[in-house]
């Protein structure tokens, strides 16, 4: 049930991006366990005025695409098992989640990167909820892309494409005398995949990628999909299909050269999959960054709907955390998240 649902939710993410492209607006992905159905009660077999129904409860979140898929499932699933609390889920960008949030605009943020201090000085509370990484991308049909995947990519040669751009060319990056100019995309909007990207391209901060900036998760994934020549990144979420666990349609993912030998041997093999990913990524064996502990924040610590909604994410909700393709959090980040949503 969990891979239906979230295929439903990248499916309909991609959707709005393409009807932006064709002038259908820009609208924020957004779900909403809200019903529209009638809700007339029949006073005639009315339960007991003891059974008193619980106070509705209506929680708004924002913010970074990474966790919006599987905030989404979160969501419908509690509200399944609790009716009286409903919540408006939308993306955005871990920036804008955070402005959301400190702001009043939403009660909680969705955060892919550490906070910044300014952040912490408002008094932004952060839970650690799962674990999920940013992942290299690159067009299916590049004319190059045996070579690239068999060479993969070093962080000083990310730094080179994506930071200073003195690589610029697919043969200066492969050592041939191939001449066509490597198309580099990065993302517009605040967000924590490109501040990941950064870190493990030997930079500080998203500002100092390059490339043509495209807006969203998948704007980026939609932008490399249409550009043979074109690199980019993006989360695992928008670079995996959901159903089949394989890369997307029009994408291939960009192997990491962890021990710098000029080549990906078997042990650095693990991207045919979105499984084999994520069990490097709790083995530890991918980087971190660009893997990192993903984040639900308040302003302050969580009001009790709140703090309950979290602590049946950190317990039961964890049963939907592999089928989604994140990671779980160690056991004892665990409690120690349960322990400040506890407090």
């Amino acid at each position: 049930m969990a891979m239906s649902k979230l295929s439903k939710i990248i499916i309909f993410l991609l959707l709005l991006v393409l009807l932006a492209a064709c002038g259908g607006g820009d609208a924020e992905p957004s779900t909403s366990t809200d019903s529209n159905a009638d809700t007339t009660t029949d006073t005639s077999s009315a339960e007991p005025a003891a059974e008193v129904e619980a106070e509705p409860v209506r929680i708004t979140i924002s913010g970074a695409f990474a966790l919006f898929p599987i905030v989404s499932l979160w969501a419908e699933e509690y509200s399944a098992l609790n009716p009286n609390v409903t919540f408006d889920v939308q993306g955005g960008g871990a920036g804008k989640g955070m402005t959301d949030m400190l702001t009043g605009a939403a009660d909680i943020a969705m955060l892919s990167r550490d906070p910044r201090q300014e952040e912490l000085d408002q008094g932004s509370f952060l839970v650690p909820v799962t674990i999920d990484a940013v992942v290299g991308t690159v067009n299916a049909n590049n004319p190059y892309l045996a070579e690239f995947q068999a060479q993969g990519l070093t962080p000083e040669e990310s730094n080179a494409i994506w930071i200073t751009g003195e690589i610029t060319t697919w043969g200066q990056l492969l050592g041939t005398d191939a001449a066509e100019t490597i198309n580099v995309y990065t993302r517009s909007d605040s967000a924590g995949a490109a501040e990941m990207w950064a870190l493990f391209s030997q930079g500080e901060a998203q500002e100092d990628l390059v490339g043509t900036a495209v807006n969203a998760d998948p704007g980026l994934a939609e932008a490399v999909r249409q550009d043979p020549l074109g690199v980019g990144y993006n989360n695992i979420g928008f670079s995996y299909d959901q159903a089949t666990g394989l890369p997307l349609d029009g994408l291939q993912i960009i192997p990491f050269d962890l021990n710098g030998n000029g080549q990906i041997d078997p042990e650095e093999d693990f991207y045919g999959t979105r499984d084999e990913l994520t069990a490097a990524i709790a083995a530890e064996i991918y980087p971190y960054p660009p893997a990192r502990a993903l984040y639900l924040v308040t302003k302050g610590p969580p009001s009790p709907a709140i703090a309950a909604f979290y602590y049946w994410i950190l317990t039961e909700g964890q049963a939907f955390v592999a089928d989604a393709g994140y990671v779980s959090l160690p056991e004892a980040r665990i409690q120690e998240a349960l322990s400040l949503v506890e407090e």
